[in-house]
């Protein structure tokens, strides 16, 4: 909870933490989920985390493992896979996948670390996606929104898209309809 408080400008109180976050309610359940998992408990971890997930969108796997003040901003389309390790004083935002590069093994890939390797004080930005087990993000990183990254990063880096280009298509508008959507937008041009 402190680490939301802390890490959330938008937060009015603790209160509304505990009653309102989905982040803060998927990290409760799978505290305790975990612990059961790593207990041998069948069956019941999956179905709790399962559950969390149905009520958040934050799907993560009993057998994740979290550190200390873990925050998850907004949580709607976290993954975070079941060998992943996740250090202290972690944050990250919507749409972060903590995931695997293949499940084509199958069943071979058991008992395997597929999932990558998060340390201490890292930010993870909106829709990236960090795969793999053998992938280590190294402390005090940040990672961009939207990044794709299947290989380690080195301690204290900065990792960003450059340059992303938008592209504009149009339906042909009379020049009426152009004029109008400035307008209306306040734009240079259309």
């Amino acid at each position: 909870m402190e680490a939301a408080y802390e890490g959330d400008p938008a937060a009015f109180n603790k209160d509304e933490i505990i009653f309102s976050y989905p982040g803060f309610y998927a990290i409760m359940v799978h505290r305790i989920a975990h612990v059961l998992h790593k207990l041998g408990v069948p069956l019941l971890p999956r179905i709790m985390s399962e559950y969390a997930h149905s009520i958040t969108g934050v799907d993560i796997h009993p057998g994740a493992t979290i550190g200390k003040y873990f925050f998850i901003d907004h949580g709607t389309g976290i993954v975070i896979g079941e060998t992943t390790t996740i250090g202290d004083h972690v944050k990250i935002y919507q749409g972060v996948t903590l995931g695997g590069l293949s499940t084509r093994g199958g069943q071979a890939l058991k008992n395997k670390k597929r999932h990558p390797t998060i340390e201490d004080n890292v930010t993870i930005y909106s829709n990236a996606s960090i795969l793999g087990g053998e992938t280590v993000i190294g402390h005090d990183v940040v990672v961009g929104g939207n990044v794709f990254i299947t290989s380690s990063i080195p301690a204290g880096a900065r990792v960003s898209l450059k340059n992303q280009e938008l592209v504009f298509h149009y339906r042909e508008n009379t020049q009426q309809e152009r004029q109008d959507l400035v307008q209306e937008n306040g734009w240079d041009r259309v």
